[in-house]
């Protein structure tokens, strides 16, 4: 079963996936796609706001999040790792629960990077929204650096997202029943 949708002017076929019983997600993965990346950025920088830095949640945000700095001219964005690596100093930590993760994880951000954003406008980029915990941990991040966030984009706003007035996003993308069905 797959759901068609058109992104950013271009159709996709997205695969549904088992999350529960009784519920079925479209997969989205933005990875590899480079043709999807590219349009996506460009329509995003069209909706977004004006900042200073973005930052993003480690994995699937990085190309998105890379090809956005690219097209508007940064020269450095955030990322919001799942893991500290060792020239990560002063770690600040974040638990998160991602609809796409069967365990508690955890995002980091380094004293550097938290310096870099203190006092500036960031902007919070994600491929998808959908439960938000993803969102609300990379906005403690953000907080707890003292940057001060302009707004939240997506590609794609997932279910009960869509509803939600604080983030802005590309198309709605609607949850399913396990015959394929758009839940109601």
């Amino acid at each position: 079963m797959e759901y068609k949708m058109n992104i950013a002017g271009l159709d996709r076929a997205l695969p549904l996936c088992k999350a529960t019983d009784d519920l079925y997600i479209a997969a989205f993965v933005i990875m590899g796609d480079q043709e999807l990346t590219v349009a996506c950025a460009r329509e995003l920088l069209k909706i977004a706001p004006e900042y200073d830095l973005l930052i993003t949640a480690e994995a699937k945000g990085i190309p998105l999040a890379h090809e956005m700095a690219r097209q508007h001219g940064d020269t450095k964005y955030i990322i919001a790792r799942k893991g500290t690596k060792l020239y990560m100093q002063k770690v600040f930590k974040v638990e998160v629960r991602s609809i796409t993760t069967d365990r508690i994880q955890h995002l980091y951000l380094d004293q550097s990077d938290a310096d870099a954003m203190k006092g500036k406008r960031i902007l919070i980029v994600d491929d998808v929204i959908s439960t938000g915990e993803s969102l609300k941990a990379v906005e403690d991040l953000v907080n707890q650096a003292g940057g001060n966030i302009v707004a939240r984009v997506a590609i794609l706003a997932e279910g009960d997202a869509m509803n939600r007035k604080d983030i802005q996003y590309l198309s709605p993308l609607p949850l399913f029943n396990p015959d394929g069905s758009i839940k109601e």
